[in-house]
């Protein structure tokens, strides 16, 4: 039976995965958090996955507080790089299959068309700096890994911009929004659900993959959309990013081109409405 370690397994993606590994019972599901697997205790990381011994890794961990990783920059790059060139390595030379969660970040925003896998980087922030390099590290030490870049991810799991959208919609009559960033949103399911697609798909094709949901958004109408199928009432207005300063810089557009990943591996991408109402369903219902 193959063994399947998946790290973050508490966050929203590993959380996702968890839900999914009952519909894949032919496979023996090994979900480590920082308890089971500290990923910063990188002089016995490969020693620890050893007594794991899994023939494939998922990696879904990762630092992804943005803003606090522009001062806890050493925590990012031991997470999002120094481990995934660790992990990388070690299935490299232990015939196991590897597949590392990215993120849209590794772009600077100054496109105005969706970016495919070959589009060039250029990190504005700690966080796409550290997770670029991990990328770097990974292709480096593992040419057979697989790569796949994400954006915008939520889910009925952990913190994320519909469970606080929702909330504050409740709780507050007005709300501004950021309406200058362009991207999609990647609806964590959707994600888990694609990996699945990719892990038992016969072919194994290493590289760079997009993933996020189907459309065209700002985070304002992203809002609106929560707003119209949760039936809330607040008002809300679209800023610009100047007047909403973070601690990082966030790329203007990244919005990502899926055709390689639905070629490839026959992955379907639903669009980001549909997956909406699914998540803010379960969230109702919980």
């Amino acid at each position: 039976m193959k063994k399947i370690l998946i790290t973050g397994g508490n966050g929203q993606l590993g959380s996702e995965l968890n839900v999914l590994s009952n519909t894949y019972s032919q496979f023996e599901w090994v979900f480590t958090d920082y308890q089971e697997l500290d990923l910063c205790d990188l002089e016995n990381l490969e020693s620890n996955i050893s007594k794991i011994n899994p023939q494939l890794i998922i990696n879904c961990a990762a630092h992804t507080a943005v803003d606090k990783a522009e001062s806890e920059i050493e925590l990012s790059d031991v997470l999002n790089h120094q481990s995934v060139a660790i992990m990388a390595k070690w299935s490299q030379e232990n015939n196991c299959q590897f597949i590392h969660v990215s993120t849209d970040y590794v772009f600077d925003g100054n496109s105005s068309k969706a970016l495919t896998e070959t589009a060039v980087t250029n990190p504005v922030n700690v966080y796409g700096l550290t997770k670029l390099a991990g990328e770097k590290a990974c292709l480096q030490n593992n040419p057979d890994a697989i790569i796949i870049r994400t954006s915008w991810v939520y889910s009925s799991f952990g913190n994320n911009f519909v469970k606080t959208m929702s909330r504050l919609m409740q709780e507050k009559d007005s709300l501004n929004i950021v309406n200058d960033q362009i991207g999609s949103p990647t609806y964590a399911a959707d994600l888990a659900q694609a990996i699945m697609t990719i892990s038992t798909h016969q072919n194994w094709k290493a590289g760079i993959y997009h993933f996020s949901n189907e459309g065209e958004i700002s985070w304002y109408q992203f809002a609106l959309a929560i707003q119209e199928i949760g039936g809330f009432e607040c008002e809300i207005s679209g800023i610009s990013s100047s007047n909403y300063p973070t601690p990082a810089k966030r790329p203007m557009f990244s919005l990502l081109d899926k055709t390689k990943i639905k070629t490839t591996f026959g992955v379907k991408v639903p669009d980001y409405k549909e997956s909406l109402e699914k998540c803010m369903e379960l969230l109702r219902n919980s």
